[in-house]
């Protein structure tokens, strides 16, 4: 099966730090790759607050993910502080991707390029069959705020190595 190459952008809007801590660590002894993305989880939240933002609320209108690409390349250990850096880029009118770079902040090794896309859904309250309240998205076509599209980056998309 061939690799799969993130092309990523020159440069990053954004950038934290995320601790690898001892529940994010598998049987090999590194970080598990369901727990990775946790940790993007966690800094994607941070990027989307820096901008004033809530994932369930920009500009009245929430994020979801609809897809993922990860191309590893270094184990992360535990006690690691991983630096994720992200920026917004290939808005379209439902959504954008959502570039990230991870790496080690003590010897910057690179962990790993990831790239995640995401829709744009206008979110209302719903009742299912039991009553319970739930969130329902349909397409929010166009619907980009501009804080969002501030200092993206133009990358080419991920493609994969032959």
């Amino acid at each position: 099966m061939p690799r799969i190459r993130i092309e990523l952008p020159e440069s990053f809007a954004f950038a934290t730090g995320v601790p690898i801590c001892i529940g994010h660590i598998n049987y090999g002894n590194h970080l598990d790759n369901a727990q990775l993305f946790s940790l993007v989880s966690e800094a994607r939240v941070r990027f989307f607050k820096s901008l004033g933002y809530a994932e369930l609320d920009v500009e009245g209108v929430g994020i979801v993910v609809a897809d993922v690409a990860a191309e590893y390349r270094s184990e992360g250990r535990h006690g690691e502080t991983m630096v994720v850096e992200m920026a917004a880029e290939r808005f379209n009118k439902y959504g954008c991707d959502l570039a990230w770079r991870m790496s080690d902040k003590a010897s910057g090794r690179e962990s790993g390029a990831r790239q995640t896309r995401h829709r744009v859904l206008r979110l209302r309250r719903a009742q299912d069959g039991t009553g319970a309240a739930g969130l329902r998205g349909e397409a929010a076509g166009g619907m980009i705020p501009d804080p969002l599209r501030r200092g993206r980056c133009s990358a080419r998309p991920a493609r994969r190595s032959r």
